[in-house]
């Protein structure tokens, strides 16, 4: 089976953890929100799904959060992890 997850998808996994934690959100009650059972949000946070990026703006819409500061961090640690590849 092939994999679906990525260093570069775990980075944004991450991310959209962090952004839910620091709305003070649950995985249930995001999951209410946005109408989708809690496996939903556990799947994409476990990296057993990826989210699409209607799915991305309905989750950061719901967060609170702007998609392009979710965006930048993603790519922000990308460039670390890169410049850390190279050293």
């Amino acid at each position: 089976m092939k994999s679906i997850s990525s260093h570069e998808y775990d980075i944004f996994r991450r991310c959209m953890i962090a952004a839910r934690k620091e709305a003070q959100l649950t995985q249930e009650s995001l999951a209410k929100s946005l109408q989708k059972p809690q496996s939903f949000v556990a799947k994409y946070e476990n990296g057993e799904r990826r989210l699409d990026v209607v799915e991305f703006l309905m989750v950061t819409r719901i967060i609170g959060v702007d998609p392009c500061t979710i965006i930048r961090k993603v790519d922000e640690q990308l460039s670390e992890a890169s410049c850390e590849q190279k050293l």
